[in-house]
């Protein structure tokens, strides 16, 4: 279903548990019964140089670093802001929950997503929390999180594009909207 209806781009059919180059990667790709995302290269990691209060109704962009690279450090105590390399199309009567992978969790590094709703479109943005009081790596373009999917038997009555959601064919690392 997933690659004759694009639901996923790219798509990999199978799980990848090595790098081109031969190296043991964060495995990514088709699961049992779901799909392991990956985190794309690009990062917004929290800092507060600014003294900022975090207010999801008004959230300051300049509380965040960018950052483009291979591996992201998040400082302790803090998290970071990525996108998966993979962009989604959720059918009308598919709803998705994400739960972050065993060897990031086992780090004490904590993967969140919420759910993709039906007919929800784009990049998923990841948030990943630090819960160390140590500084903690994530890798780029391994895999972070799985996602499952849930099939109903009919379609849902109203859904994410229909409610104009304001997340709707989001690109790129997303800031929250109020």
């Amino acid at each position: 279903m997933a690659s004759e209806q694009g639901m996923i781009e790219p798509y990999i059919p199978g799980q990848v548990r090595e790098s081109e180059g031969g190296g043991r990667v964060i495995s990514y790709g088709t699961s049992s019964y779901g799909y392991d995302i990956r985190c794309a290269d690009e990062f917004k990691i929290f800092t507060n140089i600014n003294s900022a209060i975090v207010d999801p109704k008004n959230f300051d962009s300049s509380s965040f670093v960018d950052l483009k690279a291979d591996v992201c450090i998040i400082p302790p105590n803090s998290f970071a802001l990525a996108r998966t390399v993979e962009y989604f199309r959720i059918p009308r009567n598919i709803l998705t929950i994400c739960l972050g992978k065993s060897t990031y969790a086992r780090c004490g590094i904590i993967v969140n997503v919420t759910p993709l709703e039906p007919e929800w479109e784009g990049h998923v943005t990841l948030e990943f929390s630090n819960t160390t009081p140590l500084p903690a790596k994530v890798y780029a373009n391994e895999g972070v999180a799985q996602i499952l999917f849930l099939e109903s038997d009919e379609v849902c009555e109203t859904s994410y594009k229909d409610r104009g959601g304001k997340y709707q064919g989001q690109r790129g690392v997303t800031l929250p909207k109020p």
